[in-house]
């Protein structure tokens, strides 16, 4: 009889219109692009000084990097897009691992920049597919 009392009237469904509201790639990207031109800064100058600096930079800009995939692959994109889009969670795994320790976080290589920026672009293109479903 209780059971039979808790039981909902009716079957709802929603989604959610704040958090979903306010996720974008481009995050990522502003980041990811800041790091290439760290490396680029860096690369170009010789001052021990400078270059250690550009360093620290181009580290913490690397982590926001991970931060922002991370959210994106664990708060905006629900099971119905991995199963849409198989290769997701290969693309943010190997976008993370571009922005990490032997990526860009890690090194100093313009190379693995245009990888990981590449990586956004394709995260960019799926997130932009899911938005306007």
């Amino acid at each position: 009889m209780l059971a039979r009392f808790l039981r909902p009237k009716a079957t709802v469904s929603a989604h959610c219109d704040l958090p979903c509201g306010i996720y974008d790639p481009a995050q990522a990207r502003i980041e990811a692009e800041s790091v290439k031109a760290i490396i680029e800064k860096y690369e170009s100058n010789e001052d021990p000084v400078f270059r250690a600096r550009a360093l620290i930079i181009k580290e913490q800009r690397s982590e926001l990097v991970k931060h922002h995939l991370w959210v994106l692959w664990t708060d905006y994109f629900k099971p119905p897009h991995f199963e849409k889009y198989p290769q997701l969670h290969q693309l943010f795994n190997e976008a993370t691992k571009l922005a990490g320790a032997t990526g860009t976080k890690g090194g100093v290589d313009t190379a693995k920049a245009d990888e990981l920026l590449a990586k956004i672009d394709e995260i960019s293109k799926i997130f932009w597919e899911t938005k306007n479903a």
